[in-house]
């Protein structure tokens, strides 16, 4: 059984002390790539370092997450930039528009996120899609690239039937992780209404860990619970469930 965790931030300073460990966990639980979507400029350096560790192992992205948008968002992006055109990245990620947090920025939210889907138009990159709060504002841009061979996923989705329907709709797939296990969430019913062949698997390690790990800091070997969840919830075998998510995977990101 192949998983692939496409979306973990275990280069970030919670893993510092056993990270090896945490590799080690994730190849025994049959996981064979983890891919880390940056946050800005500060963990660029921490997420190289660990693909630098684990060669091909270890997979980054390149982006800027839309919490991190503030009055220096020019400078961020400008650093972001710098980085495509010097190197080979998976895809354009974490990317989007956040309005749990803090609703100060969106409109400079709003800006750098149609900023990075040219960026991917550009590169041929796939998007990673960060969308708290704001499946309306995430829609309403992309509806301006219909036309184009924009492509990519809806990290930690957690929306609504309608939404999910919307995100497929507009050639997305949708990022299942342990929100999917959470007994209120209410996800496994709006997932089981959607093909399975739209799924991708991640943990978004170190946050929201699977049950029967709820609680814990989350890490790659744990997205093997929100497969096995998916398996009970498509009333299939959890290596299908691996199978198809890690094409979807290797499709998408081109690995």
């Amino acid at each position: 059984m192949n998983l692939i965790d496409t979306h973990s931030h275990i280069y970030s300073e919670d893993f510092n002390d056993d990270i090896n460990q945490i590799i080690e966990n994730s190849k025994e639980a049959g996981v064979e790539k983890i891919l880390l979507p940056n946050i800005d400029s500060q963990s660029i350096d921490q997420m190289h370092s660990l693909e630098r560790m684990f060669p091909g192992y270890c997979i980054p992205m390149m982006g800027l997450h839309p919490t991190s948008v503030k009055e220096n968002f020019q400078d961020e992006l400008n650093i972001c930039k710098n980085w495509l055109n010097s190197r080979k990245y998976c895809a354009i990620g974490e990317i989007g528009i956040d309005l749990y947090w803090d609703k100060t920025f969106v409109k400079e939210q709003q800006i750098v996120f149609d900023t990075q889907i040219n960026w991917a138009l550009k590169f041929n990159l796939p998007i990673v899609i960060h969308s708290r709060e704001s499946f309306d504002e995430i829609f309403e841009i992309l509806e301006n690239y219909t036309n184009s061979n924009l492509r990519g996923v809806f990290h930690s989705f957690s929306g609504n039937l309608e939404q999910a329907n919307k995100a497929i709709e507009l050639g997305f797939l949708l990022g299942i992780n342990g929100i999917v296990t959470f007994k209120n969430s209410g996800l496994d019913k709006t997932i089981a209404e959607v093909p399975l062949e739209k799924l991708m698997l991640e943990t978004d390690a170190p946050y929201l860990a699977p049950v029967p790990k709820r609680g814990k800091r989350n890490e790659s070997s744990y997205v093997r619970y929100t497969a096995q969840k998916i398996a009970e919830i498509y009333q299939t075998k959890i290596e299908k469930v691996a199978e198809i998510t890690s094409y979807n995977a290797r499709n998408l990101f081109k690995l």
